[in-house]
């Protein structure tokens, strides 16, 4: 039986620089040595294995560096030895939730998310502290970012400091903000699906910079758009008034987010004109000429900002639908090559009067449009009229999404004001923007992530979808828990938990039909609940009897169960069964199944030899009866066996029945 220790690798998030050499070295065996410090990557051979003979080290090349990048490159390779705590008191329906909000510096929770969630995120949506001069930006420490983070945050050590390290006396230093974006946006692409999309909020500042960062992580072929949100109409400047932000769109794969679907939106208004034509259908029993002019009436009678109005051009129809009689000329792009066939006019037999600048369509797609039933061109009263294609907005409903758009910024706020009352949050995000977006991007049951989690817009976002198109879409959210120095809600993720609370409850309050997943687990950062060997130099005989229980004595069952699905990759929410194994004569164990069987735990303080065969055998029972996909984890706490004899028969039990991986914490 193996014991878990904290410098084992199944204790810590993933190792990535090992992972990547790992890579490196099973493409190009070649390309990795060995040398008195380790191994290291020969550069020259890497340049001669891509085609490149004449580069060096010491010329200039393309790129965006800056003072630090090397250090927070490194930064995102460094593993974490922390842990997420549940708190099943903070959490809304823990037992059937599949959404989880999580306290702590999401540096390290993206470290520990890798090994659970890894290609599992559809969509990563991120509104990180603008670079005003004086926003907060997360202060990361390289030595051990668990020990900074619980200290910055107040829960050991000098609690209280000031959390802003980019003050605006030092002026705007992109590298404070550049050094925190970058090696969290290096660890988010690894979450996400190869057909996952990352959107990023930002304002000028740092849009320039932010590209290029995007750029070097996601490849500049997966750039999608820029898109530019106007929040206002007016603003306050004395030379010109900015009243716009950027949202940075990414695909982790081009291809393969085209081949997973094409990203379009509901047209605003389409399906009202369309519910309006079938009335007047229905009313005028397929007699389109009244048709015609009743939906002509109707979009005279809206007013000149309803967007119903935007489709006044769709009024013609016929058994197919309602449509629009479109151009059916070709580009004026010079060409002499268009298209310039007869097309017969249906009543008259005569061709028809050509566009200057010949059809749209070839002779072949032209036959095709004619033989539909009804046609698909629509033609006038005779051959002097140019014909014209039908665009049904039947079939043209949806769009691309656009790289402009308005909204107005104030009801953003409003909304959370209304939720946990004024003067909380700042510059909040616009859930419907965002629903627009997870609705875009995303299927019915995808995950979406969003590490700067602030008032919780995002997962409010998601609710929203899942009610309006009921739909089973999940989130994780992260937010620092920065103090507030208030009493209602001491730290940020307060109000993000509070606002998620009364959102859940407003939906399920005005839509009682609705039986979608409102809730939420709680999980905060902290240490690991497996001691490190820590000696008190001064003091080693009682270092050493401390060491004897390996687990930390403040932690509960639950929190060394969630250490041991992130550790050994399984998802938060993952469901978890319990059950009594019979042991002695009046000892019974509590045991847990994780994922189906995938992992069985059992923590009991005391295993005593005469426990040991009857323990293994009800194990191997249950087991048998949960018939688990994969191989499954067996973990007994190490310090509950009276000696290596016992840890050593039950181990050979499990063994003889197939059950061959068994691990001591």
């Amino acid at each position: 039986m193996k014991k878990l220790t904290a410098a084992d690798p199944e204790t810590k998030s993933p190792d990535l620089a090992a992972e990547n050499l790992a890579r490196l070295r099973a493409l190009f065996p070649e390309l990795v040595t060995e040398g008195s410090d380790g191994v290291a990557v020969n550069l020259d051979v890497l340049k001669q294995l891509v085609g490149d003979r004449t580069v060096t080290d010491a010329e200039e090349k393309y790129g965006l560096n800056w003072h630090g990048k090397r250090r927070a490159r490194q930064l995102a390779l460094t593993p974490s030895t922390g842990t997420l705590r549940p708190c099943p008191e903070d959490s809304v329906d823990w037992d059937t939730t599949q959404n989880i909000m999580i306290e702590g510096d999401n540096l390290e929770v993206l470290k520990l998310l890798q090994k659970s969630y890894a290609g599992k995120v559809k969509l990563i949506y991120i509104d990180p502290p603008y670079n005003t001069g004086k926003d907060f930006v997360y202060p990361d420490n390289f030595q051990d970012n668990i020990k900074n983070y619980l200290e910055l945050t107040g829960q050991t050590g000098e609690g209280g400091k000031k959390l802003s390290s980019n003050t605006e006396a030092s002026g705007r230093f992109h590298t404070d903000w550049l050094n925190m974006m970058y090696p969290r946006l290096k660890l988010a692409r690894n979450l996400l699906r190869e057909d996952g999309v990352i959107f990023v909020s930002v304002d000028d500042n740092e849009v320039h910079n932010v590209r290029t960062v995007l750029n070097e992580v996601f490849g500049e072929e997966n750039f999608v758009a820029q898109i530019v949100w106007q929040r206002s109409k007016k603003g306050d400047a004395k030379l010109i008034a900015n009243v716009h932000e950027y949202i940075i769109c990414y695909v982790r794969d081009q291809i393969a987010s085209i081949e997973a679907g094409l990203w379009r939106r509901k047209k605003e208004g389409a399906d009202e004109v369309l519910a309006q034509y079938a009335t007047f259908k229905n009313q005028f029993a397929g007699n389109h000429t009244r048709i015609r002019e009743a939906m002509q009436e109707w979009y005279r009678g809206l007013a000149e900002t309803d967007p119903r109005k935007s489709h006044k051009h769709y009024n013609w129809s016929d058994d197919r639908g309602l449509y629009f009689a479109a151009d059916f000329a070709g580009p004026d792009d010079g060409r002499d090559s268009r298209p310039r066939h007869d097309i017969l006019h249906p009543i008259t037999g005569k061709p028809c009067k050509k566009p200057s600048t010949g059809w749209r369509w070839d002779e072949a797609k032209t036959k095709w449009a004619l033989e539909q039933t009804p046609p698909r061109i629509h033609f006038g009263p005779d051959e002097t009229t140019i014909p014209n294609r039908k665009s049904y907005l039947e079939e043209i409903s949806v769009e691309p999404y656009p790289s402009v758009f308005y909204r107005d910024g104030r009801s953003a706020t409003l909304e959370v004001e209304s939720l946990v009352g004024k003067g909380w949050f700042q510059f909040p995000k616009n859930t419907d923007v965002l629903a627009e977006l997870v609705e875009l991007t995303t299927g019915p049951e995808d995950t979406v992530l969003d590490f700067f989690a602030g008032s919780g817009s995002s997962g409010h976002a998601v609710w929203n979808v899942n009610k309006a198109l009921q739909t089973k879409r999940k989130f994780i959210l992260v937010q620092l828990p920065e103090p507030t120095e208030r009493k209602e809600y001491p730290t940020i993720a307060d109000i993000t938990k509070e606002r998620l609370r009364r959102a859940g409850k407003k939906i399920r309050e005005e839509n009682a039909l609705f039986a979608g997943d409102l809730g939420f687990r709680v999980f905060k950062l902290a240490s690991s609940n497996i001691r490190a060997w820590e000696p008190n130099r001064e003091n080693l005989a009682e270092t050493l009897e401390a060491s004897i229980e390996h687990l930390k004595t403040d932690r509960t069952e639950q929190d060394i169960l969630f250490e041991l699905l992130l550790k050994l990759g399984l998802d938060l929410c993952v469901p978890i069964e319990r059950k009594q194994v019979a042991g002695g004569k009046k000892q019974a164990y509590e045991i847990h199944s994780i994922g189906s069987g995938s992992l069985l735990v059992c923590l009991s303080t005391a295993i005593p030899q005469a426990d040991v065969e009857p323990l293994a055998l009800g194990l191997v029972a249950w087991h048998k009866a949960l018939k688990p996909a994969g191989e499954t984890t067996v973990v007994f706490r190490d310090s509950a066996f009276a000696d290596d004899v016992a840890k050593t028969n039950l181990t050979a039990i499990l063994h003889q029945h197939g059950l061959e991986t068994v691990r001591s914490l």
